[in-house]
């Protein structure tokens, strides 16, 4: 009898010793098949961590391990914890959902009147407002000049690409509004609110809330990414102007109390609740539908029967159960986190190297915490399909220089395309002419600024100086039927550009003398 209850005692400690193993083998081969630096992990299930630690490493050909504290930004995953605190002020009676931002912020303004009078404070999490696909993000990214108020008041000049609530399109300046709402009801900044009555009460003690805490000292990882066919460390995001929208950094451990309580509806490890169960089901409620993707074969049980974006969170279904997911991507961090309420299962993926491997490790794990048997290979899955994304890549570029009529000419010498434009929401853009080169340069974006080449007629290639942008783009003049300019269009000049160069919104004017 001694010996059989010893046994049963054992098992438990046991059974977490290879769930440890396992996730470690994971994890292990997820790393070496991506070529991924370094990771922080974080599993939970049934109310208890099963893994919450690092892996790999912090910098490249550095030793230094990442631990269960080293610091990653989370980018957007930081979405869900500003939409948390607008439903603690809610709660407060400081905030309804459903009321105009006007009310809280009577400067603000979109193009259109009528949306300006009717977008509530559910809208701005919602991304149904009727800007476009990362509409006003060179207002912030890269780091501008700007402040928040002056990005949030340049939002009235730029043109809707749907009617309002009608489409699903992503944006991260209406997140900056949401900080600027939280910050006129409570009287404290975002940093401040979400630092003080949010991880603090959480016990994300080794978290912070503002990307410029990516290049301070202490446990952070340090952020790579492939620059021209290497991989390589590059800066990361230090412009604090859109904190509200994935400001945080955080590490395993606190990534696993954060799980812990979403999948305790809101309820603290002390017993009280960050928010009630009711607010937290409100903040996991789609809203707004999105597409449902067909996944490629490889990757096949991301099907799903329904996907909306709720409140900072997706929401959708994985094995026939109700997820909630977000992803998060800045200059070398690459995040993953999904939760299933129903199974009280929950994973978190945070990586320093922009590779695919953080939604494919994701998966994986969520799979073998639900004990789906036999598991699916989403790690070879997704390599599969990055191979042939690449190709796709490659076959688009090689396209693309074969329709260039690289014998083309310029419609006009150099000297006359100089000159200041000026687009309605971004402002002032500059371009140059000496020694014979053209250059351009963004007024309020010190990092965009670059050589203009030559492409085809009147369309030149902008070689930004950092060639850590990965975003060149192609500048087409435009003229009226004297010779003079009328307007200039940019696109960017790769397929694999970020959506945040949103260089496609902008409509140049020659700028008039006042």
């Amino acid at each position: 009898m001694r010996r059989l209850l010893l046994t049963l005692l054992l098992l438990p400690a046991a059974s977490a010793a290879q769930s440890a193993a396992a996730i470690d083998s994971i994890v292990g081969r997820a790393l070496k098949t991506f070529g991924t630096q370094g990771a922080a992990v974080a599993v939970v299930k049934d109310g208890k961590v099963i893994v919450a630690k690092g892996y790999g490493i912090k910098k490249l050909g550095s030793p230094d391990p990442v631990g269960p504290d080293t610091r990653f930004g989370i980018a957007s995953n930081t979405k869900a914890f500003t939409a948390t605190a607008l439903g603690i002020l809610v709660e407060e009676g400081k905030l309804q959902w459903d009321a105009p931002v006007i009310r809280y912020l009577p400067e603000f303004a979109m193009y259109d009147p009528f949306v300006t009078r009717e977008l509530t404070v559910r809208d701005l999490l919602v991304h149904r407002s009727g800007l476009g696909l990362g509409a006003g993000d060179l207002l912030w990214w890269p780091a501008s000049t700007y402040d928040r108020k002056e990005i949030m008041r340049r939002l009235r000049f730029i043109k809707p690409a749907t009617s309002f609530r009608s489409a699903y399109a992503y944006d991260n300046v209406l997140y900056l509004v949401a900080g600027e709402v939280i910050e006129r009801v409570s009287g404290r900044t975002w940093e401040q609110f979400v630092q003080e009555r949010i991880l603090a009460r959480v016990g994300m003690t080794a978290s912070t809330v503002r990307h410029s805490d990516a290049s301070a000292s202490g446990d952070v990882a340090t952020t790579h990414a492939e620059v021209d066919g290497v991989m390589r460390v590059i800066g990361p995001m230090t412009s604090d102007n859109t904190n509200p929208a994935g400001g945080i950094n955080a590490g395993a451990r606190d990534i696993a109390r954060w799980l812990l309580v979403q999948l305790d509806s809101g309820k603290l490890a002390d017993g009280s609740h960050l928010v009630s169960a009711r607010t937290a089901r409100e903040i996991w409620t789609g809203v707004t539908p999105m597409a449902l993707a067909q996944p490629a074969p490889e990757l096949a049980p991301l099907r799903r029967q329904f996907s909306l974006y709720a409140l900072g969170f997706n929401t959708g279904d994985f094995r026939g159960r109700k997820l909630l997911t977000h992803t998060g991507g800045l200059p070398g961090y690459l995040s993953w986190l999904g939760f299933i309420p129903e199974s009280r299962v929950g994973v978190a993926v945070l990586t320093n190297t922009e590779t695919p491997m953080y939604s494919a490790l994701g998966w994986s794990l969520l799979d073998y915490a639900l004990g789906t048997t036999p598991p699916w290979d989403f790690v070879g899955g997704q390599a599969a399909v990055t191979q042939r994304q690449k190709a796709t890549l490659a076959a688009q570029r090689t396209a693309g220089a074969a329709a260039r009529d690289s014998l083309s000419k310029p419609s006009l010498a150099l000297a006359k395309y100089a000159g200041t434009y000026e687009d309605a929401w971004y402002g002032d853009i500059t371009v140059t002419h000496a020694n014979g080169k053209m250059r351009i340069a963004f007024g309020h974006t010190p990092q965009l600024q670059g050589e203009l080449v030559h492409w085809q007629h009147d369309t030149f290639l902008a070689r930004w100086d950092d060639r850590e942008m990965r975003a060149d783009a192609l500048v087409t003049f435009q003229l009226n039927a004297d010779g003079t300019i009328d307007q200039v269009k940019l696109r960017a000049a790769d397929p694999a550009t970020d959506f945040s160069f949103d260089f496609q919104d902008l409509l140049l004017k020659p700028k008039r003398a006042p």
